[in-house]
């Protein structure tokens, strides 16, 4: 299974790699006017119903372009056909799965380029999605939400064109009824996008250095994010990783080992009255631990020490010493790694 899910992951960098005309979603029609044919590309979108973008006179260089489009377009399809095929083995093998509708919402947000331009996806979506990256089978409900978290950062740290993913519009453009979800105040932009009725959300998540909430607008996501502590370290060493559903979206997941230890710090720092988030985090950073120390043995330790300085021992420590009472041989391997 593991050596399926690396031939998934390397199948989806490959097709993003050579992304061409052929996977523009539509086809080319044309139209007599006047006794001159002139070509267009038509396309439908979710809610908006069939359109067409003028692409112009018929031509020689026209017709080279069309005759590219079809043989791209088969190459794709020939690309997602080994893609389903592999996700139907992985899901027959026990895989993490992601609910279809989730699995839609991010197919959008990869295609509004959100990975692309920095997003990452935390929470407990990237909890299933790092079970499969480590060939763990996760069960219990730590691993079941509706909630999609996606994490960037205000500004790319990287040269990089002035580009854009916008959030809202690749919501919107499903017709699954997302509407933004009111602030605080009439003030504050919405950091938050929920379907109506249903448990289906999304919510933007950036780093966040002092305890204010006040929400951060992101320009490239065309959005505004809850600032949260300590996620500037869940962004650092970001990796490509495969959601699986029917088929795959390529997303960017943390390092499991930040994601580990991010879940001990979030931990400590909720108060007591969120106790089954608390409970939560815990058992999904135990679950890491013992997965990493078994399979990547010496990886939560380089990590830590990468992260020493930023003053975070005392909380760490605290949140590892509750794992104690709940498994004795998880709390030792965690101290260990910590000494």
């Amino acid at each position: 299974m593991q050596t399926a899910y690396a031939e998934l992951l390397e199948q989806l960098l490959a097709v993003e790699a050579r992304r061409s005309i052929g996977h523009a979603p539509g086809n080319f029609v044309s139209k007599v006017i006047k006794g001159r044919e002139y070509l267009y590309f038509q396309y439908s979108t979710p809610g908006t119903g069939v359109r067409q973008a003028y692409v112009g006179a018929r031509s020689a260089a026209l017709d080279a372009v069309i005759a590219r489009f079809e043989d791209e377009r088969r190459a794709a399809r020939e690309d997602r056909a080994e893609i389903l095929a592999l996700a139907a083995l992985l899901r027959a093998g026990g895989a993490g799965v992601t609910d279809a509708a989730s699995a839609r919402v991010l197919a959008a947000l990869a295609s509004a380029g959100v990975f692309k331009l920095g997003g990452v996806l935390v929470g407990t979506q990237a909890f299933v999605v790092l079970g499969n990256m480590l060939g763990v089978r996760w069960t219990g409900a730590h691993a079941r939400t509706d909630d999609i978290d996606i994490a960037g950062a205000k500004n790319l740290e990287v040269a990089v064109p002035e580009l854009a993913a916008d959030v809202p519009a690749a919501l919107e453009s499903l017709a699954m009824g997302f509407l933004p979800v009111p602030g605080f105040s009439a003030s504050s932009p919405s950091t938050s996008f929920k379907v109506r009725g249903k448990g289906l959300r999304v919510d933007l998540l950036t780093p966040g250095r002092t305890r204010t909430s006040a929400p951060v607008v992101i320009k490239r996501f065309q959005a505004a994010a809850t600032p949260l502590p300590y996620l500037d370290f869940v962004l650092e060493d970001a990796q490509p990783a495969a959601v699986i559903d029917g088929g795959a979206v390529l997303v960017s997941v943390p390092a499991p080992a930040r994601f580990a230890l991010h879940k001990l710090l979030v931990a400590s720092d909720r108060p007591s009255a969120m106790h089954v988030k608390i409970e939560k985090d815990l058992l999904q950073a135990a679950m890491l631990v013992d997965a990493l120390e078994e399979l990547r043995p010496g990886e939560l330790r380089a990590t830590w020490q990468s992260a020493r300085g930023r003053g975070w021992t005392k909380r760490v420590r605290e949140a590892a010493t509750r794992l104690e009472r709940r498994s004795p041989e998880t709390y030792a391997r965690l101290a260990a790694a910590l000494a």
